[in-house]
């Protein structure tokens, strides 16, 4: 600990994991983090803005989690229906008679005749002709990238939650050694 009478400030030093993320520091004595009842409400205070930054990322975490949750399936479907195509196409088979979704509720028969090419829907009312294997691929790596970024907000989670609970326990620490102290100041004083 510096020589100054200032406390150190919660995630000055200390580890970050891989997605810049600070850990928290646990305060194990507290007499060697606040050095005088003066600094117990700064200390506090900012306990309370890095437990607001951390619950902040959670959430944040857990929103991008499930939109990750909800594309996944539709990814798999997706590249099992471009699959499908390429086995139905590589068969010789002339026509496939399929029902499709149109909407939640609503669906449509149709007549694929075989073809070389798949039209892939990118997002923002834009859809793209691709090459069946060229559409596998891309389905294949978006596939893969999202299971991975979800893995990446599951173990971002599961750091948060850690450094949420520190942070809380740090917090009561100070607490309670502060009202220690003053417990300890009015028995002097009687």
């Amino acid at each position: 600990m510096a020589a100054s009478s200032a406390p150190k400030m919660p995630g000055q030093h200390g580890y970050v994991n891989p997605r810049g993320i600070p850990q928290a520091p646990f305060i194990e004595v507290v007499e060697d983090y606040v050095r005088n009842r003066d600094q117990v409400q700064s200390v506090l205070q900012s306990f309370q803005e890095m437990l607001s930054k951390y619950k902040y990322m959670e959430m944040s975490t857990l929103r991008r989690a499930a939109g990750l949750q909800e594309k996944i399936p539709d990814i798999q479907n997706t590249l099992d229906s471009v699959l499908f195509l390429d086995s139905k196409r590589n068969a010789d088979e002339s026509t496939l008679t399929t029902t499709y979704e149109l909407n939640d509720t609503l669906y449509a028969k149709a007549n694929i005749s075989p073809s070389d090419t798949v039209y892939l829907w990118l997002g923002a009312n834009v859809m793209l002709e691709y090459p069946i294997a060229e559409a596998t691929d891309l389905l294949t790596s978006k596939l893969h990238a999202a299971k991975e970024s979800l893995k990446t907000c599951q173990e971002d989670l599961e750091f948060l939650r850690e450094n949420i609970t520190t942070v809380e326990v740090n917090t009561a620490r100070v607490y309670n050694w502060d009202v220690q102290q003053r417990r300890e100041e009015k028995q002097l004083v009687r």
